[in-house]
């Protein structure tokens, strides 16, 4: 099982849904507090994915494992029928999206998944090609040099532009209590490049997907755009708006929350909307 923290669990409800967070690549559940403050009334869950956080031990395979994981922990926590929000950041983003496409949190009562940051999957295969090689040049440097150093290039690649330099200081920092090996790992495990394309499979879902995306980040804005799903976007964030901006984060996650419960409660009212 994984490592989790539980907050706010003191009056929960029948009703109430169940927020989950999923972190992003070198990140932990610790990640998701500044946001947890400004959502003080509802009921959360913040787990470490393997390789990470308090999780550090257990060893990634591939994303069906990591998604039978996610929801393993899930199950052990909540109970039965209980609804649940998934919110997923960047790699935790993808790992959510997976887990849906591909079926695998069929033991959930997912009512929605928000997505912060995360890729559908990449369509060519020379692109797939292309994230494979440098998802192990990355891989590689994790294994072998001290993480300050690899860090500090990694926070330097085009998705984190909207960082300055103070920003990036903190984040090395901050990250630099990762195992290299094991990030190294978890990278190989959950490529981009082994990601199947999870648009197409996502619209099919009865689970509504929502995309949430900072005003600078160009790339994830335009394929928040064209993906076809309900999006918002989060002025001056760039990719890591729950960093950069948690207030205004937790404002989405609140509004889209809402939006899921009054559903959710409707369809309780209403069997015959099931049908």
């Amino acid at each position: 099982m994984l490592a989790y923290s539980c907050h706010q669990f003191d009056n929960l409800s029948a009703e109430t849904p169940i927020v989950v967070f999923l972190h992003g690549l070198l990140g932990s559940g610790q990640d998701w507090q500044a946001c947890i403050a400004h959502l003080k009334n509802l009921p959360i869950i913040t787990l470490d994915l393997p390789a990470h956080g308090h999780s550090q031990a257990i060893e990634p395979e591939d994303f069906v494992t990591v998604c039978q994981q996610v929801e393993q922990t899930i199950i052990s926590l909540v109970p039965t029928h209980h609804p649940v929000v998934m919110v997923g950041y960047s790699l935790g983003g993808r790992i959510a999206m997976y887990g849906i496409a591909k079926h695998l949190f069929n033991e959930l009562n997912l009512i929605k998944v928000i997505i912060e940051g995360g890729n559908f999957g990449l369509e060519e295969e020379q692109a797939r090609q292309a994230r494979w090689i440098n998802d192990c040049q990355w891989a590689e440097r994790f294994e072998n040099e001290p993480i300050e150093r690899v860090l500090s290039d990694w926070y330097q690649q085009p998705v984190f532009s909207s960082l300055n330099h103070e920003q990036r200081q903190t984040l090395v920092a901050k990250r630099s209590d990762n195992l290299g090996a094991s990030i190294s790992r978890m990278l190989l495990a959950t490529s981009l490049a082994k990601q199947p394309a999870l648009l197409a499979e996502l619209a099919k879902s009865n689970i509504e997907t929502h995309y949430i995306c900072g005003e600078k980040d160009n790339k994830f804005s335009q394929l928040a755009k064209q993906s076809g799903l309900s999006f918002s976007q989060v002025a001056g964030a760039g990719h890591n708006v729950h960093h950069e901006h948690p207030q205004a984060f937790a404002r989405e996650i609140l509004h889209q929350f809402k939006l899921a419960s009054a559903s959710n409660q409707q369809q309780q009212e209403s069997p015959w909307l099931k049908q």
